[in-house]
């Protein structure tokens, strides 16, 4: 069995993202689609601090730049944001046991300049991958060479990766090929429902599907499990 699934590369995504990374065997990248004109997990997250949810983003030059594929969108740097967001982290996970763990790749990230906000996305997530001890080969939709657009897209995507199975988010089902068609191509569609990773945080009542590195800085060695557990209520 060959499970392939595919998603937006997100900012420090929340830890669905990477329950539906853990049941697949290749995870593709939607680098060549339209970047949204508003508010996007593509460039912010969500955090937690002593006030509560915690918003950090990437900003990205828009203005001028007319309609961007992923790719093309470029991190502007002015305002000194890298800073600032590292001394949030450090400010609002000071008491987290696990902090420690990760800020010197934090620090390395967010002081790096990277032209590019895929770029940055890809380094993170490669970290939080290799941190979750998650192995899932990870493909740019870029490098697959399609130019199709859903319904179709996904479907070929499967078809070029020689899925034999399609896990796809349940919020899917509007704008795929219905499951029929991808059976008559020899591939199974299987819809996936994140679910509700409970774990210790710090101050007051637990928010959840905030980004992993909450749960990381909370957990440290034992967020994988967390996701698992989480998976075993039930993902699909």
């Amino acid at each position: 069995m060959k499970v392939v699934s595919i998603n937006q590369p997100y900012f420090a995504p929340y830890p669905g993202f990477f329950q539906k990374a853990l049941r697949s065997d290749v995870f593709v990248l939607l680098d060549t689609v339209q970047f949204p004109r508003g508010t996007t997990w593509l460039s912010r997250n969500r955090f937690k601090n002593d006030q509560g949810t915690l918003w950090l983003s990437v900003p990205v030059w828009k203005k001028g730049r007319g309609l961007q594929q992923i790719r093309e969108v470029e991190i502007c740097y002015e305002g000194r944001w890298p800073r600032k967001h590292l001394a949030s982290l450090k400010t609002a996970y000071a008491r987290a046991p696990f902090l420690e763990d990760h800020l010197e790749f934090l620090e390395t990230l967010l002081g790096a300049r990277y032209e590019t906000l895929l770029e940055f996305n890809l380094r993170l997530l490669g970290y939080l991958l290799d941190t979750l001890k998650i192995s899932v080969e990870v493909v740019l939709l870029s490098d697959l060479d399609i130019s199709l657009a859903e319904p179709d897209l996904s479907l070929e995507v499967c078809r070029r990766m020689g899925a034999t199975r399609f896990l796809a988010q349940a919020a899917a089902r509007k704008y795929i090929h219905p499951p029929g068609v991808f059976e008559r191509s020899g591939i199974q569609v299987v819809f996936f429902n994140p679910s509700r990773c409970v774990y210790p945080q710090l101050w007051g009542n637990f928010l959840p599907n905030l980004s992993v590195l909450d749960l990381l800085f909370n957990c440290g060695p034992a967020a994988r499990a967390v996701l698992e557990r989480g998976m075993d209520r039930g993902g699909t």
